[in-house]
């Protein structure tokens, strides 16, 4: 593999890196037993920014295949605040776009099903594409009609030769996944009826920089928007951006509505007029970034060296892919995590990638009862802090690691 010379999204060559985090293994590869002698695959990590189109993207691409198909461990349906967040998303749908037993739905990297059984439910054909083999065999066990193939302009004309368009197109962090931006674009514009709409949800780029995101960064997540480079992406191929909410989802994201229409709401105007106030669009924005994450680096080593030194004991909570970021970014491995806990049953008994640090169920915390428990999927401190009053009834406490450094 070689790195990218030229922009994912416009083509245009001139990349600015910005952000090195040296090699770290895939976010999502965890390690099964026997546990191999060999160190686990590692690739570079660099993200770089596009003077052209203001696209933020990492340079190195590691086969879709790898990273997706098989043994792809990711359940959406395992977070209970994502699951109410997919259910709202889909009433709203429902009334703007008025869908019916007339309509069809389909949802891009639809998982294991969790936002289209609400559509389904509700007595509206839904179709998931979606090729990670475990997802979307659940999402079939539901009843959910699933297709399971990377979605690209072949496959949706394929399905336009089959007499199916889509009434709405649902996209939800999927988009930042691709590395043929334009083919997928393409293909989502033919798979749209007329007055049809698509939905997407990307991580805002704006909310990683402020808030030192950096474990948001991995191989599976390619492209990092605004929505300037995205509206420029989706303009190029005969789309347009109509609406744009801000939402506290994934440590801040966007949601965008499009069409083939051209009517920007208010919001949309707003919004691309604030990112040019604050030079979201040009390279200097993002050049102080790499000083914050090495500094944000030395002060969770050190804060977690010393409690270890004092003889405590510290777990770590949620085997997600930021997780692996951050830990093999930060170094952090066996010496100082005695172990991790996740509420995904697929992934009990397996290993971190890199730092192969054991993953367990959270009655583990019970059992063996740590002092610390390094909060990984930090965006989602509330929910978890709910499931783990018995843990911190006991004395238990939480650190959260971004934004901002704490104890809870």
């Amino acid at each position: 593999m070689a790195a990218r010379e030229s922009c994912r999204s416009c083509g245009q060559s001139g990349l600015r890196v910005f952000l090195d985090l040296g090699k770290t293994p895939i976010a999502d590869g965890l390690v099964g037993e026997p546990l191999p002698p060999e160190p686990d695959p590692v690739f570079p990590l660099e993200l770089a920014f596009c003077p052209h189109c203001a696209l933020v993207q990492i340079l190195e691409t590691v086969p879709k295949e790898t990273l997706f198909c098989r043994g792809y461990p990711y359940f959406s349906s395992t977070s209970d605040s994502w699951l109410e967040h997919s259910y709202q998303h889909a009433v709203a749908l429902i009334k703007r776009q008025h869908l019916g037993s007339h309509s069809l739905v389909v949802e891009v990297a639809s998982n294991d099903g969790y936002l289209l059984r609400n559509f389904a439910q509700q007595g509206i054909p839904v179709l998931g594409i979606d090729p990670a083999n475990g997802p979307a065999s659940a999402a079939r066990e539901l009843g959910i009609e699933t297709l399971g193939e990377f979605f690209t302009d072949a496959v949706a004309q394929d399905l336009v030769n089959r007499g199916l368009q889509a009434d709405l197109i649902v996209a939800n962090n999927v988009l930042a996944h691709v590395a043929d931006t334009p083919d997928f674009v393409r293909g989502l514009k033919t798979l749209l009826k007329p007055d049809g709409l698509i939905s997407i949800e990307v991580p805002y780029i704006r909310d990683l920089i402020d808030q030192g995101e950096f474990d948001t960064i991995y191989h599976q997540h390619l492209c990092y928007f605004s929505l300037t480079s995205m509206s420029a992406l989706f303009a190029s191929h005969g789309l347009h951006v109509n609406e744009v909410i801000r939402l506290s989802s994934h440590g801040g994201s966007l949601r965008v509505y499009a069409g083939t229409d051209n009517h920007p709401s208010q919001n949309v105007t707003n919004l691309l007029k604030e990112e040019r106030e604050i030079g979201l669009d040009r390279p200097g924005y993002y050049l102080e970034f790499s000083h914050r994450v090495r500094l944000i680096r030395t002060t969770l080593v050190s804060f977690l060296s010393g409690l270890k030194h004092e003889g405590e004991c510290i777990a770590g909570y949620g085997a997600a892919a930021k997780a692996c970021t951050l830990l093999n970014y930060c170094g952090i491995g066996k010496e100082i995590l005695d172990f991790i806990v996740d509420r995904n049953p697929h992934k009990h008994g397996l290993y971190m990638p890199g730092v192969r640090i054991p993953i367990a169920h959270p009655d583990r915390l019970l059992e063996r009862k740590p002092d610390y428990v390094l909060l990984l999927p930090w965006n989602l401190a509330h929910e978890i802090l709910l499931q783990q009053r018995e843990y911190r009834s006991r004395g238990g406490k939480f650190i959260i690691p971004l934004p901002q450094l704490r104890v809870v």
